[in-house]
């Protein structure tokens, strides 16, 4: 067995996050929690605040040798709008900005490849703007925001409601 890697990604809500990678595989595990800030063990309702720098993201345990970090970036564009800093959907904030977490020299070289050959693609009017940033302490999210959608299939649809789903479709549907 191959050492497993991780990934982090911020893309909105984590609750919308962790599903698309959830039962893919080659991947072993997806947390829910806050990265990018200052505060040390951050709740949840201390991120909401905006007063931590912390932003919402999921953290990705993955064996290489069954996924590649490049194709979870490549899920990683198809569940966000790259061309909205402040926020994705109906989620708006600093707490909610896209951003990629590199951790290696070779993660930030395939997310950095990966977001130019998006914006040359020009599938979207706008810049995209997408931050790429080394990884910083991760702290998970409560017990009640990990698996949201599995414990929560009601609220979780009202939250991919919210703009994602109508999003992902016109925007990403060609790419499956």
């Amino acid at each position: 067995m191959s050492e497993e890697e991780t990934a982090i990604f911020a893309g909105g809500c984590f609750w919308c996050m962790v599903q698309p990678f959830d039962s893919l595989p080659g991947i072993s595990k997806v947390v829910s929690g806050y990265t990018g800030g200052h505060t040390v063990n951050p709740t949840y309702e201390e991120v909401k605040s905006h007063q931590t720098g912390h932003t919402e993201a999921v953290k990705i345990s993955f064996d290489p040798k069954v996924m590649s970090y490049q194709k979870l970036v490549q899920i990683y564009w198809q569940q966000t709008d790259p061309t909205d800093a402040m926020g994705q959907f109906q989620d708006r904030g600093d707490n909610y900005r896209p951003v990629i977490f590199v951790n290696s020299p070779k993660q930030r070289k395939i997310a950095e490849q990966s977001k130019k050959d998006l914006q040359n693609r020009e599938q979207f009017d706008k810049p995209i703007v997408t931050t790429i940033e080394d990884v910083v302490p991760f702290y998970p999210a409560e017990e009640a925001h990990q698996d949201f959608y599995q414990k929560n299939p009601d609220a979780y649809k009202q939250q991919e409601a919210g703009g994602r789903e109508a999003f992902k479709k016109a925007n990403w549907e060609k790419e499956n």
